[in-house]
Parts: C-alpha cells; structure tokens; sequence
C-alpha cells in the first residue's frame, strides 16, 4: 500500500491543531495559582453552556424565537430539568429525556 504524505500531513496536522487548544491551557494553568473567586466562577461555565445550547435547540426555529414549533421538546425537557435538578445525575436526565420523549411521541 502506498502512503501519500499530503494525507498523512494533512491527519498529523489536524491532529496537532486539535491538540493545542487541549493541552496547552492545561499545562499553562498547571503552574499557576487561579484565585478561589475565579474558580467558583468556573464551576458555573459548564451550566452556562449547555442551557445556551439547550435554549438555542428547543426556542429557535430558522433563526427565530418561535416556541410553538418545539412543544413536544419543550415538555419532554421539564422532567429532564427537574432529573437533572434533583439528581444531579447526568445518566438519569438522560435516561428521563429519552423515555419522555419516547412516551410523548407514541401518545401524541
């Protein structure tokens, strides 16, 4: 089999261009001593982020707020909120969305 080197490039370099953002804030904030108010601060980013995401996903519709058109995800998405809130549990909210949905979409 023969190896053409521009796909080979191509692989080690994406590779490396994805690496750097990974590893390289990890070894920079390695050596540093982040203050407690700046870590609590990041403790909330990962919540951030996935109701941003979630928001996005469940109130736009072709780039505008249109509710209405999500209903059966809107209502599958409160018992996953209140798993989520209650358990803290990835797995569980998961599992709850997922059967929520399910239920809905073979009643409705």
């Amino acid at each position: 089999m023969e190896v053409r080197w521009h796909i080979f490039l191509l692989i080690v370099g994406s590779a490396i261009v994805t690496l750097i953002p990974r590893v390289l804030p990890l070894m920079v904030l390695n050596r540093l001593r982040i203050p407690e108010a700046l870590l609590r601060w990041l403790d909330h980013v990962p919540v951030a982020v996935m109701a941003a995401l979630l928001a996005q996903e469940l109130l736009l519709a072709d780039g505008k707020v249109d509710p209405g058109r999500n209903l059966l995800e809107i209502a599958a998405a409160v018992p996953a909120f209140l798993t989520a809130f209650i358990t803290k549990s990835l797995f569980a909210t998961v599992i709850v969305g997922i059967i929520t949905i399910v239920v809905l979409r073979l009643v409705i």
